[in-house]
């Protein structure tokens, strides 16, 4: 398997967690925890979700349609492959060291979304980052 198809696999799985992303707010009842907030202190973490939505889209479809150019070393491509490595290495830390999930992983079905969501983060990291640090050749 070459970089190049990792970074497409990455792009599929960067469309997949907007299936997690979809469940979060069911699953954390934000419609029920969010009302204590002030309306605009609601709306900073709608928006912010959104934003992080658009992003992982973005991801993935530069990633899909582009894993060629990712994986061949070019300036602009290490530099995104760079920043997708550094963000997820960055939500990697978010997930061991900030967030503390247990009170919600009732049943086998979310601990296995959570766990695979550490597993996607950290495939994530590798693939990106090696494709900033050591990419394809020319003619690979």
């Amino acid at each position: 398997m070459t970089l190049i198809h990792l970074l497409f696999i990455a792009g599929v799985l960067h469309l997949g967690l907007l299936v997690a992303s979809a469940l979060t707010p069911q699953v954390l009842r934000w419609r029920t925890e969010l009302r204590q907030l002030s309306a605009l202190s609601r709306h900073v973490i709608w928006v912010h979700g959104g934003f992080i939505v658009i992003t992982i889209l973005g991801f993935g479809t530069i990633s899909l349609f582009n894993a060629r150019s990712l994986a061949g070393g070019g300036g602009l491509a290490r530099s995104v492959c760079a920043f997708v490595s550094l963000f997820w290495l960055c939500r990697l830390m978010v997930q061991f060291y900030l967030f503390d999930a247990r009170p919600y992983l009732r049943g086998l079905m979310l601990k296995a979304g959570y766990h695979g969501l550490t597993v996607a983060f950290t495939f994530f990291v590798i693939v990106y980052g090696w494709a900033a640090l050591w990419p394809l050749q020319s003619g690979q």
